[in-house]
């Protein structure tokens, strides 16, 4: 599945702190999505410096290239909380995505 975000609306309000994952099994976190590696990389550099590892992974979808900043797989519900609350304490809003659904 590919979904697009819209750029951040500057008036836009951030929700409130959003509910624990609860439903085991494994996840990935998506940081974004950018047609550009270099900013791809750099979100994934960002990551680094708040302890968490990310991946840019290069896809297809028509004719267009993005390059996502993935987080995991996580398998422990536990970890998975723990770097979505690390994410929003960093200012990274962060896409769930539930593999294998």
């Amino acid at each position: 599945y590919e979904v697009v975000i819209p750029e951040k609306n500057e008036h836009a309000r951030r929700d409130v702190k959003p509910a624990p994952e609860t439903r085991p099994g494994t996840y990935v976190l998506q940081a974004g999505s950018y047609r550009n590696f270099a900013d791809a990389d750099r979100v994934r550099a960002q990551l680094a410096l708040q302890g968490v590892e990310s991946k840019v992974q290069k896809v297809t979808v028509d004719t267009d290239t993005w390059h996502r900043v993935r987080i995991g797989p996580i398998t422990s519900l536990d970890e998975l909380n723990r770097i979505r609350t690390r994410l929003r304490q960093a200012d990274v809003d962060a896409l769930v995505i539930r593999v294998g659904d």
